[in-house]
């Protein structure tokens, strides 16, 4: 299996480069990514647990799915690829807003990136890809903020720091 390039963006979201995954993160160079959470009609948020073999922050909780965006790719086609691969299934989704983060790992990785934050809707189970994805639970959006300060571990780096942004949007904008 070959390793996915990341693109390298500088400040402004402008293509800057490539770079194989793992060595963007081993240097915590800036790129693109992505984070979709998917809601249903009772306001819940679909939570997966990261699979027990990835190679960081394995068994974690997290939103419904997130990666990098592939060259030629839009945000929305690499949010709805990427949901279809580890969740099982397609629905529209729409871009919300973009943030940079930075947040190191245990294992000396760094994530720095300019994440797209999107949303959809979707009520049925999904069909989840087990390479990828332990489980999955619907979770409320209050029972989550909750369960974070309670619990800070279960959850990954990322998801705490795009949560709180995707949190205080959901406020600002009352989608």
């Amino acid at each position: 299996m070959i390793e996915e390039n990341v693109i390298l963006v500088n400040q402004n979201d402008e293509q800057i480069g490539l770079m194989p995954k793992l060595e963007a993160h081993e240097k915590a160079l800036l790129h693109r990514a992505f984070s979709v959470f998917i809601l249903n009609s009772k306001n819940e948020i679909m939570l997966q647990q990261r699979a027990h073999q990835k190679y960081h922050s394995p068994l974690l909780w997290t939103n419904t799915c997130c990666s990098h965006q592939r060259e030629g790719e839009t945000n929305l086609e690499a949010g709805s690829r990427r949901l279809f691969e580890e969740m099982g299934f397609k629905t529209e989704l729409k871009e919300l807003f973009h943030f940079i983060y930075k947040a190191p790992f245990d294992n000396g990785l760094t994530e720095h990136e300019l994440d797209h934050v999107m949303i959809g809707y979707y009520n049925d189970d999904p069909i989840i890809n087990f390479d990828e994805v332990e489980a999955w639970k619907w979770m409320k959006i209050e029972d989550i903020k909750n369960d974070i300060e309670k619990q800070p571990e279960i959850y990954t780096v990322w998801f705490k720091i795009i949560f709180d942004e995707f949190y205080h949007y959901l406020e600002d904008h009352k989608i």
